[in-house]
């Protein structure tokens, strides 16, 4: 599959001088105006006067996973924020459940989280899962519920209880330990994403999502997957934020800032794949086995960056907003380059 868009765009750097004396003072009026503005517009886009965009695909979905571990919800446009995509009251990965003693509970142990969805009916949010009866869900966490600490993947982080109803249920749904969903607020402070690998920056962080707050795969990287596959996959086996079509095979590789709608990406690393990948997404059963076997005979890292992915295959990128701004689906995605 060829890379979408050949035509590499030069934005413009200059407009035109006024050329007609009678509008001078008009005009006057109007560049002091422009001054006062044009120092907003240079600091929002002042860094894309100097580069060049290329198209190198379109948004071809988009999804928000709420409560992490659990189903996604597809989107037509999101908000992209610092710590993930938002579409109406739902952000990603912004609910958790967690085990009696605060640890994390994700569909690595408990694979039939995937079954599970949460989304906004307006003002209420609901929980849905096979065999069990809708759960409503206030939009807003009474604050009467505890705010308890919890630890994903090594880290602290606070969450507000979301009462008993909430634990009965996932608890009656997973029927094999007690658990509890806990919600992060916007006051709560999140967690640093270089203190779970390095190469993020201080200023780089996550709610309840493992490293970043944005994952980015290709349909044509999906593609050729499948086809080394007896049993094909979706894109839901990989929870992906963002799937790029009109590209070519991995060239998300290669991606080191992209420009999508409004918002500038910045790439950080590869995702490292584990366990979960084999999670069938529709029942809930896990395989332990593909694709996780196939990936791992072709998209293993070079020896140099062992220490950083070990020895999981990689598939997909992560990628943190340099901004915020709207993503939609049918976007054109660029590749930001030097002009």
């Amino acid at each position: 599959m060829g890379a979408a868009g050949s035509s590499t765009l030069a934005l413009p750097v200059s407009c035109r001088p006024a050329q007609l004396r009678p509008f001078w003072l008009g005009a006057a009026a109007l560049g002091l105006t422009a001054v006062v503005l044009g120092t907003v517009v240079w600091r929002r886009t002042g860094s894309r006067r100097r580069r060049r965009l290329q198209r190198v695909g379109t948004v071809a979905r988009l999804w928000i996973y709420p409560v992490k571990s659990c189903k996604g919800v597809a989107v037509s446009e999101a908000e992209c924020t610092a710590l993930g995509l938002r579409s109406g009251n739902l952000r990603d990965r912004f609910w958790l459940v967690i085990d009696e003693t605060g640890n994390m509970v994700t569909a690595r142990q408990e694979p039939r989280l995937v079954m599970i969805s949460m989304t906004d009916e307006g003002d209420t949010l609901t929980l849905r899962a096979p065999s069990m009866e809708d759960l409503l869900l206030p939009l807003r966490t009474p604050t009467t519920g505890a705010v308890l600490k919890c630890r994903v993947h090594g880290l602290d982080i606070p969450g507000r209880d979301c009462g008993e109803a909430a634990a009965r249920w996932m608890t009656g749904f997973l029927k094999t330990q007690p658990c509890r969903l806990v919600h992060f607020e916007p006051h709560m402070r999140p967690r640093k994403s270089h203190q779970i690998k390095p190469v993020f920056r201080p200023a780089d962080q996550v709610a309840y999502a493992d490293t970043s707050p944005l994952l980015v795969l290709s349909e044509a990287s999906l593609a050729d997957l499948n086809c080394r596959l007896q049993q094909q996959v979706k894109a839901a086996n990989f929870r992906p934020n963002i799937l790029i079509s009109g590209c070519a095979v991995y060239a998300e590789d290669s991606w080191d800032e992209l420009c999508i709608g409004d918002v500038e990406l910045r790439r950080v690393m590869a995702c490292s794949r584990c366990v979960l990948t084999t999670v069938d997404p529709d029942t809930g059963v896990m395989s332990r086995k593909e694709p996780l076997e196939t990936l791992k005979s072709y998209r293993l890292c070079d020896p140099s960056e062992q220490k950083l992915y070990g020895k999981s295959p990689l598939f997909g990128q992560h990628f943190v907003p340099e901004n915020p701004g709207t993503i939609k689906v049918g976007d054109p995605v660029y590749l930001l380059g030097q002009s």
